[in-house]
């Protein structure tokens, strides 16, 4: 007996914000009409209410999936929140989620930049493998949209804010349990020397109070380099040891920061494009939700349900690359 996928749910904030709407915000410096969507292919994302926060975002979306799956709160044994996201430093924020959801069971952070829910299902699964536990929870919470550089000076200073613009709000929640069907495999990999690529420093012992650094700043361009140096090796890997190739799957959900760069990493990794789950252009880049997203909205469409393999692909900040196989 393994680890399996038993249900997957999202919560999208209702309030969504054009492309357009976003660079007319950008000042005194002022974007070229259009730049963002050409750029990245993103039309809209969402924002969440100035009352609410990333753990509230987790909720609406776990309370979701329990009410979906049949599952009291009582039946949970550990709670994971995944997120790049957080309500504060101290405490971690799982503890915040676990009180709103009124769960009695231990609870602790799991993350890694957008591949925070992609590493909460290897530690689930890990966890679950060994006995340990039977049923864990993985809710996710991003708001990145707290920490985008709206007041910009100049064409250097916007292109290290850029990646800000495509950020989108968004919950998720996964529940892991045991059985099979479920998780057959995964491989994981990183460059770490790269991790100043991209960062939001604010709040660490580095700049624990200065507002200048409250902002998320990257270099897209030597982003897209790591990537295409770190390779596709760790996926290839992962499906000859399980004895599998991209057409075995029903679709292959992959990170998304742009529907460019998704072309290449498609293209240079080998996975046909008619597996990919585009979310994108309606949704933005909602981090570590991504692929719970993608899954979903390939349920939804009829592109996967129960039997069928779907492939986790994610990439994040630092720079790291994963894959989980699963059989729904």
């Amino acid at each position: 007996m393994g680890a399996r996928l038993e249900s997957v749910a999202v919560h999208l904030p209702e309030r969504q914000v054009s492309t357009p709407e976003v660079e007319q915000r950008i000042a005194p410096f002022t974007a070229p009409p259009g730049l963002i969507n050409r750029l990245t292919g993103i039309e809209s994302r969402h924002v969440l209410r100035d009352d609410e926060q990333a753990s509230d975002l987790a909720v609406a979306a776990a309370r979701k999936l329990l009410a979906e799956s049949g599952t009291a709160p009582s039946e949970v044994d550990l709670l994971l929140f995944a997120s790049a996201s957080q309500d504060m430093v101290e405490p971690a924020t799982a503890h915040i989620v676990a009180a709103k959801l009124e769960l009695r069971c231990p609870v602790m952070d799991v993350k890694n930049a957008c591949n925070s829910v992609l590493n909460g299902i290897e530690v689930a699964t890990a966890l679950i493998e060994t006995g340990r536990y039977r049923k864990v929870l993985i809710a996710s919470g991003e708001t990145p949209s707290r920490a985008v550089r709206w007041e910009v000076h100049g064409l250097t200073e916007f292109l290290r804010a850029f990646p800000g613009y495509t950020l989108s709000d968004a919950g998720a929640a996964v529940l892991m349990t045991h059985g099979e069907p479920g998780v057959l495999g995964s491989g994981f990999t990183a460059d770490s020397t790269r991790w100043d690529i991209g960062t939001l420093p604010g709040g660490g012992s580095q700049h624990p109070r200065d507002p200048e650094y409250t902002y998320f700043s990257m270099d897209g361009g030597r982003l897209k380099s790591a990537f295409l140096e770190l390779g596709s090796g760790v996926l290839t890997d992962t499906l000859a040891r399980l004895g599998l190739r991209w057409d075995d799957f029903a679709v292959v959900c992959v990170h998304q920061v742009s529907v460019p760069y998704l072309e290449i990493f498609a293209a240079q990794a080998g996975v046909p494009r008619d597996k990919l789950v585009l979310t994108l252009p309606q949704h933005g880049n909602v981090a570590s939700v991504s692929l719970p997203l993608q899954l979903v909205t390939a349920r939804e469409l009829g592109r996967c349900g129960p039997g069928d393999l779907v492939a986790l692909v994610g990439l994040a900040g630092g720079v790291s690359l994963g894959i989980v196989v699963v059989r729904l």
